[in-house]
């Protein structure tokens, strides 16, 4: 019996394990289908009058967890990149680090290594206003943004220098088993101008005017901030949501079409023995 198709470990093998994948990307689905429906929940507004006239008549002046899309716009001085010229920012974050090789006695080979990294962190207050408006006095001020999740910097410039080894530096490497390879020097900024989606809180400061404030909820929930419009958020997760479900189905019809072929298989072999 051992010799029939459908007991073949391999068979039997790629059956479960098809099943077990297309069972873990449904899995997958259906929980990205659920934050979807949550998202979708969420009261979406842009910085204008009618978001103003909502707080105004909400008890504290407050909606605990919306979504607002707007223009990031520095509320002062802005950040100016320190290697694109005319690139202005209101979050900026300048990394350099070292790569060097590390010889490995064991297994005798040169290993990667990262080190000597430093990181240089800038910030100024900044607001997000309607698209499209080029002046307005209704502004939603960005509270705590570098407290928030999502990741909402942009990599504007990237460069890295190679080791020259000379006499020296090939003596000290013989001698500590390690040499540098290169350093690389990245920096990422939220440049002006970018159009931003934040999940939050929103206050209206003073109560009476049209500034607005976007910070952390108090209930719990993520506060959120990223560089898209909502409608690309939103797109990029129904993206997800479908690719497990391709997934799901693509292992799915391949557990099966193994399992169908292999009974089929064990079918005819047995009808030729009978």
């Amino acid at each position: 019996m051992s010799d029939l198709p459908i007991f073949n470990p391999l068979v039997l093998i790629g059956v479960g394990s098809s099943f077990a994948f297309s069972g873990l990307f449904y899995h997958l689905y259906k929980e990205k289908k659920d934050e979807m429906v949550k998202l979708k929940e969420i009261p979406k507004f842009i910085p204008d009058q009618h978001l103003v006239r909502i707080l105004k008549a909400s008890p504290h002046r407050k909606l605990q967890y919306v979504a607002v899309e707007g223009l990031v716009q520095a509320d002062g001085e802005t950040l100016t990149s320190q290697f694109v010229p005319r690139c202005f920012g209101v979050i900026q974050k300048i990394a350099v680090e070292e790569h060097w090789k590390v010889w490995n006695n064991i297994t005798r080979t040169w290993n990667s290594r990262t080190t000597n990294r430093k990181e240089t962190n800038n910030a100024v207050p900044f607001s997000l206003v309607e698209p499209g408006a080029y002046i307005t006095d209704i502004t939603v001020k960005v509270h705590s943004p570098l407290e928030a999740s999502g990741w909402f910097l942009e990599r504007v410039h990237c460069s890295v220098k190679h080791a020259q080894e000379g006499l020296v530096d090939v003596l000290l490497e013989g001698l500590s088993g390690e040499r540098p390879m290169a350093q690389k020097e990245t920096e990422e900024l939220l440049r002006v101008g970018t159009t931003m989606t934040g999940f939050g809180e929103v206050v209206l400061e003073g109560g009476t005017g049209t500034t607005m404030r976007l910070q952390a909820p108090q209930d719990g929930r993520r506060y959120i901030l990223v560089p898209t419009d909502y409608k690309g958020f939103i797109e990029r997760h129904e993206g997800t949501a479908n690719l497990w479900m391709r997934l799901t189905a693509l292992f799915g019809i391949t557990g099966a079409s193994l399992l169908a072929g292999a009974v089929y298989s064990t079918m005819g072999k047995k009808d030729r023995r009978d």
